[in-house]
C-alpha cells in the first residue's frame, strides 16, 4: 500500500513537470507550474493498518528521526482500533472480540512502549489515563501475571524478572497518577461547541474519574507492593521489542523462566529502588496533608533517593527531576524536621519556617535582609511569606503591621535590585510615611548593596529607587533624611542631588482634589488596604460613608483610569440624577456622590432607614458647596426618606407626623426652583402622605394651581381630598365628587381605533392602557396602594363599585358606602373598560383589607364580589366575617346597616346553593318579613349538607317551629 501511494505521488509530480514543459502553454503558466513542481512533495502519513500488513515496518518507522505518526500517536491508534466494540445484526453493541487482529494491534502498542523504554514521564505526558491504563494492563497480561490476582499477595522475589517489573511499573504508575490528580490543572479553553466532540470529552472524563476512583481505593495495596520491591536485591528486566516477539511465538507459560523473561532491558536493583523511593516519597507527601506523620516517611524516601542518585550517577536509564526532588526535600525538612538536621547547616527555607512557627519575626526580617545581598529565595516564596503575614495582620494583630512593612520593604528593594517593578503592597503600606519607616527603608537599601563591589547597573537601579522615593514624599523633612544619607550621597552625583532638592523645594503641595470641597469631610486621613480587588469588595459591602470615602481615595491613589461607580451593577441611580452626577469633572467626587446616592437609595428600598439617612447626609454635605442643583436633589430625597421612616415607624401606630415634616412636604409641593431634576415618586409620596394624615384643607384650598395642572398625582389627590371633605356635608355639594368621577372614568376608558382588514371589513381595536386620562390605570392603582386613610380608601372603593354597577349586563350589584354621591350614568358606556374596572375593584379590596381586615364595609364588598362571580362559599365566609367583627363575634346585635335584607338574602342563596338547607331556614328568620315560603320549602329537603338537627335550637319563629313539628311527626 505504501509503495502504491509513493508511486502515485511520483506520478503526480512528474505529470506537473510535463505540463510545465508543454510548448503551447503561456509564459505565465510555465512559471507558475515550474514554481509548483519545485516544491517538495509531503510524504503521506503511514496508516495504522499498514503495520498489520508488514511486520518489519514498525521497527523501520520507529528508527526514523521524526516518525509520523509519532510513537505515542501509534499507541493511541493501535489501542483504539483494538478496543472498538462491534455491532451485530440486531444492532446490539458487543465487546471487542479476542481475535488475531486485535491481539496483534495490542502487541504493536506494547512494542512502541518498549521502544520508549517504558519511560513513565514520556508516556504520562502524552497518553490519557484510560489509554495508559489499558496499555499497562496489556503489559501485565503478556508478562504472565495471573488475571484477578492481587498484586499485594504476590511474592515479587519468586516471579520472573519481567513479570515483577511489569507489576512494579503498573503500581508506580498508579500512585503517580493519584499524586498528579491532586495537583490543580488549568482548564483547557474550549473551542466551538460540537456535540460529538463534547460527548467524547465527557465520556473520557467519566472513564478517567472511574479509573482514578479504583486506583485510590487500591492505593494502600500499591504502596505495600512498592515497599516490598525495596527489599529485592536482584536486577530486573523489562520487555523490549525482541522479548515481546519471543512471547508472541512461544506458548503461554505462567511464572516460567523463559528466554524472553531474562533477555529484556536490564534494570539494576539500585536504579529500581531509586525510582520506587521517589514515587513512594511523592505519595507519602501527598497524603501528609491528612496524616502529618507521613511527612516523615516522605522525608526518608526522598533523602534515600538523593543518596541513590549520587551513588548511581549518570547511569540512570530514567531521569528524575532533581529540582523537584530538592524542593520536596526542603519541604520535608520544614514539615518534618529531624534530629539529624542539627548537624547540617540550616537552609533559609527552614530558618524562615522556624521563625514563622515560633513567632520570631525579628529574626525573619534579618533573614530577608541577608538574602537581599545574595539572593537565593525565589520571589514567589517571598510573596507567599508576605501574604501569610498580611493574613495575620487582618485577623486583628496590630503588631504585625510593622512586620508586614519591614518584610514588604525587603521584598521591594530586592525587586528593585533584580529589575522588577515595585509591588502595590509597598505603595499601600507607604501611604503614610514616618521617620521610623524611612529609617528602616534606608537600612534595607544599605544592606542590599555593596557599593564598592556592585556593578554600575545595580548602583543606578538603587539610585533611581531613592530618587523616586524622594519625589513621592510631601514632607521635606523626610526628603532631607533620605538625601543626607550616606548611601544617597554615594550613589547620586552632586548635580543630581542639588537638582532633586531644588525640585522638591519649588514643588507645590500635592492635593487629592482640585478644590477642597468640605473641610470636615475631606480631612479624615485615609488608611492603606491590601489590593484593588479587596478594596472594591469592601466598597461594595460598606454602608459607612466615611469608610466609603477612605476606600475611594485609596483606589484613586492606585489608579486614575477606573470609574469606580461602575464596580457593582446593583448601584442604580435614576437617569435624571445620573446625568447631573456624571457631569462632575473631578473623578473622585463623581464616584463618591454616585455611590453614596446609589447606596442610600438601596438602603431606603430595603427599609434600612438608619444607614440611608447617614449616606444621604454625607452626600448632602459633600454637594452643598459646589452644586446647588444636587443640594436640592438631596434635600428632596431626604424628605422622601423621612416620609418612609415615619410611615414605617410611628405612623403605623397612628402617631401624627411632626409639624416640621408636614411643612417640608408642603414646601416641596410649592417649590418653584428651575432646572432641578425631580422624581415623580417624591410628589406621589408627598400627596399620599397628606391624604393619609387628613390634610384635606391644604390639598383642597392651598396647593398652587400650576402644580395641579401639571402633576397628575396632585390633581388626583386634590379631588380625593375635596370629595372626602364634602362627605359629611349636604348631598347637594357633590361638585368635587363629579370631577373625581370624570377623572377616574377617563383613566378607565379605552381609546378605540378603526382598522380595515384584508377582507375589507372595518374592525374596532381597543387600547387597554389608554392615554385619555391624566395617568395610566396601573399608575393610579400604584398610587392608591400608598394610601392608608380609611375614608380615602372607602371613597375610591365606592367610586369603582358604582362604576362597576353601571354596566348594562350586570346581574348582582356590589354594595358600598357613599355610593349615592356618584353620577348614575355615563354618556358612552362603550368607552369604559369594565373588565379593567372589575380587576381594579378586586385589587383595591384586597389591598384595603391588608390595611384593616376588620372593616365590615370592606368585608361586605369582598363578599359581594365573590357572590357576583358565583364563589358562594367564599362569599358566605366574608359575610359572616363582616357580621362577626361588628358584633364582637355575635355576642351583640349586628347593626342593621351591615346585615341588610339584601345581604341576608344573598347569604340565604349561598347556603341554598351549598345545600345547607337548615341554615337557610334559620337565616329566613332574620329578614324584616320572614320568608316562610323559602323556609318551608328547604325544610322539606331530604339531603342537607349541614348539621340539620343541631340547628333546631336556633329556630325561634313559632310558625316555622309548628311547621317543622308537623313534618317531623
Amino acid at each position: 500500500a505504501a509503495g502504491v501511494l509513493g508511486v502515485a505521488g511520483r506520478r503526480d509530480c512528474s505529470y506537473k513537470s510535463e505540463e510545465a514543459s508543454d510548448e503551447n502553454m503561456s509564459v505565465e503558466a510555465v512559471d507558475r507550474e515550474a514554481a509548483t513542481s519545485s516544491r517538495p512533495c509531503t510524504p503521506p502519513q503511514t496508516s495504522w493498518f499498514e503495520f498489520l500488513l508488514e511486520e518489519s515496518l514498525l521497527e523501520k518507522h520507529l528508527k526514523k528521526a521524526s516518525p509520523d505518526p509519532s510513537p505515542v500517536q501509534l499507541i493511541v491508534q493501535f489501542l483504539e482500533q483494538a478496543s472498538k466494540p462491534l455491532v451485530n445484526e440486531q444492532n446490539q453493541v458487543q465487546p471487542p472480540p479476542d481475535n488475531k487482529r486485535n491481539r496483534i494491534l495490542k502487541l504493536l502498542a506494547l512494542k512502541v512502549a518498549a521502544h520508549l523504554k517504558w519511560d513513565l514521564d514520556v508516556l504520562e505526558k502524552s497518553l490519557s489515563v484510560p489509554v495508559l491504563n489499558m496499555l499497562l494492563n496489556e503489559l501485565l497480561c503478556v508478562s504472565k501475571v495471573p488475571p484477578g490476582t492481587k498484586h499485594v499477595d504476590v511474592d515479587l522475589a519468586s516471579l520472573p524478572p519481567t513479570t515483577a517489573m511489569a507489576i512494579l511499573l503498573y503500581n508506580r504508575w498508579a500512585i503517580r497518577t493519584i499524586v498528579k490528580s491532586s495537583f490543580p490543572v488549568k482548564q483547557v479553553k474550549p473551542g466551538p461547541p460540537q456535540l460529538n466532540v463534547m460527548n467524547q470529552i465527557q465520556q473520557e472524563k467519566e472513564v478517567t474519574e472511574n479509573i482514578l476512583k479504583v486506583l485510590k481505593e487500591q492505593a494502600a495495596d500499591s504502596i505495600l507492593v512498592l515497599e516490598g520491591a525495596l527489599k529485592l536485591n536482584k536486577d530486573l528486566y523489562i520487555h523490549t521489542i525482541r522479548t515481546l516477539d519471543l512471547l508472541a511465538m512461544e506458548p503461554g507459560m505462567v511464572n516460567g523462566e523463559t528466554e524472553s523473561s531474562t533477555a529484556g532491558f536490564s534494570i539494576s536493583a539500585e536504579e529500581m529502588q531509586c525510582q520506587v523511593c521517589y514515587d513512594l516519597g511523592a505519595i507519602y507527601f501527598q497524603q501528609g496533608s491528612t496524616n502529618s506523620t507521613l511527612y516523615g516517611n516522605a522525608r526518608e524516601k526522598f533523602f534515600r533517593t538523593k543518596e541513590l542518585i549520587s551513588k548511581i550517577g549518570s547511569s540512570l536509564h530514567y531521569t528524575i527531576d532533581e529540582r523537584r526532588l530538592a524542593g520536596y526535600c526542603q519541604a520535608c525538612g520544614v514539615l518534618s524536621p529531624s534530629s539529624d538536621d542539627a548537624s547540617q547547616p540550616a537552609t533559609p527555607y527552614s530558618r524562615i519556617h522556624s521563625c514563622l512557627r515560633s513567632g520570631n519575626y525579628q529574626e525573619l526580617v534579618k533573614i530577608f535582609l541577608e538574602d537581599n545581598l545574595t539572593p537565593s529565595l525565589p520571589v514567589q516564596f517571598r510573596q507567599s511569606v508576605l501574604r501569610e503575614l498580611f493574613q495575620k495582620a487582618q485577623q486583628g494583630d496590630d503588631a504585625m503591621n510593622e512586620i508586614c512593612f519591614k518584610v514588604c520593604s525587603c521584598n521591594s528593594v530586592c525587586d528593585v535590585m533584580q529589575g522588577r517593578p515595585v509591588g502595590i503592597q509597598f505603595n499601600q503600606l507607604f501611604l503614610k510615611p514616618t521617620k521610623e519607616k524611612i529609617d528602616f527603608l534606608l537600612e534595607v537599601c544599605s544592606k542590599s548593596i555593596n557599593v564598592e563591589s556592585a556593578s554600575e547597573s545595580s548602583k543606578r537601579k538603587m539610585a533611581y529607587f531613592l530618587k523616586n522615593l524622594c519625589l513621592g514624599l510631601e514632607d521635606l523633612q523626610l526628603v532631607f533624611m533620605i538625601s543626607s544619607h550616606e548611601l544617597f550621597i554615594a550613589l547620586l552625583k552632586d548635580d543630581e542631588r542639588k537638582l532633586l532638592i531644588d525640585q522638591m523645594r519649588k514643588r507645590s503641595p500635592r492635593v487629592n482634589l482640585g478644590t477642597k470641597l468640605i473641610t470636615s469631610f475631606y480631612d479624615i486621613p485615609a488608611s492603606a488596604s491590601v489590593n484593588i480587588g479587596q478594596l472594591e469588595h469592601q466598597l461594595i459591602l460598606s454602608v459607612d460613608p466615611w469608610r466609603i470615602r477612605q476606600i475611594l481615595i485609596e483606589l484613586h491613589g492606585m489608579t486614575s483610569e477606573r470609574q469606580f461607580w461602575t464596580v457593582s451593577n446593583k448601584w442604580e441611580v435614576p437617569n435624571i440624577y445620573g446625568n447631573v452626577i456624571l457631569g462632575i469633572k473631578d473623578n473622585l467626587t463623581r464616584d463618591l456622590v454616585y455611590i453614596l446616592m446609589a447606596k442610600g437609595l438601596h438602603c431606603s428600598a430595603i427599609k434600612d432607614f438608619v444607614h440611608a439617612k447617614q449616606l444621604f447626609s454625607a452626600c448632602l454635605e459633600l454637594v452643598t458647596e459646589f452644586s446647588p442643583k444636587l443640594r436640592q436633589v438631596m434635600l428632596n430625597e431626604m424628605l422622601l426618606l423621612d416620609i418612609y421612616t415615619h410611615e414605617a415607624g410611628a405612623g403605623l401606630s397612628g402617631e401624627r407626623p411632626p409639624s416640621d415634616l408636614i411643612s417640608r412636604v408642603r414646601g416641596y409641593l410649592e417649590m418653584r426652583v428651575p432646572d432641578i431634576p425631580l422624581r415623580q415618586v417624591v410628589a406621589e409620596e408627598c400627596v399620599a402622605f397628606l391624604l393619609n394624615w387628613r390634610e384635606n384643607e391644604y390639598l383642597t384650598m392651598q396647593v398652587p394651581l400650576p402644580l395641579v395642572q401639571t402633576n397628575p398625582y396632585v390633581k388626583l389627590g386634590q379631588l380625593l381630598a375635596a370629595t372626602c371633605k364634602d362627605l359629611p356635608g349636604p348631598k347637594e355639594s357633590r361638585r368635587a365628587a363629579k370631577d373625581l368621577w370624570e377623572v377616574v372614568v377617563q383613566i378607565c376608558s379605552v381609546s378605540s381605533q378603526h382598522k380595515r382588514g384584508n377582507d375589507g371589513r372595518v374592525s374596532l381595536i381597543k387600547q387597554r392602557e389608554s392615554t385619555l386620562g391624566i395617568m395610566y390605570r396601573s399608575e393610579m392603582l400604584s398610587f392608591i396602594r400608598k394610601l392608608r386613610e380609611p375614608l380615602v380608601l372607602t371613597t375610591i372603593l365606592s367610586l369603582f363599585v358604582k362604576l362597576h354597577n353601571i354596566r348594562e349586563d350586570i346581574v348582582n350589584d356590589i354594595t358600598a358606602e357613599h355610593i349615592s354621591i356618584w353620577p348614575s350614568s355615563i354618556p358612552n358606556l362603550q368607552s369604559v373598560d369594565f373588565e379593567a374596572v372589575a380587576v381594579t375593584i378586586k385589587e383595591l379590596v384586597s389591598y384595603a383589607l391588608t390595611i384593616n381586615s376588620n372593616n365590615h364595609f370592606w368585608l361586605i364588598i369582598q363578599a359581594d364580589i365573590y357572590f357576583a362571580t358565583n364563589q358562594y362559599s367564599a362569599a358566605l365566609h366574608y359575610y359572616l366575617q363582616a357580621g362577626a367583627v361588628c358584633s364582637d363575634f355575635f355576642t351583640k346585635m349586628v347593626p342593621p346597616d351591615v346585615y341588610t335584607d339584601q345581604v341576608i338574602k344573598r347569604m340565604i342563596k349561598c347556603c341554598s346553593l351549598l345545600n345547607c338547607h337548615t341554615q337557610v331556614a334559620i337565616l329566613c328568620q332574620f329578614l324584616r318579613e320572614v320568608d316562610y315560603k323559602t323556609a318551608f320549602k328547604v325544610l322539606q329537603e331530604q339531603n342537607s349538607h349541614d348539621a340539620m338537627d343541631s340547628y333546631y335550637d336556633y329556630i325561634w319563629d313559632i310558625t316555622i317551629l309548628e311547621y317543622l313539628t308537623r313534618i317531623l311527626l
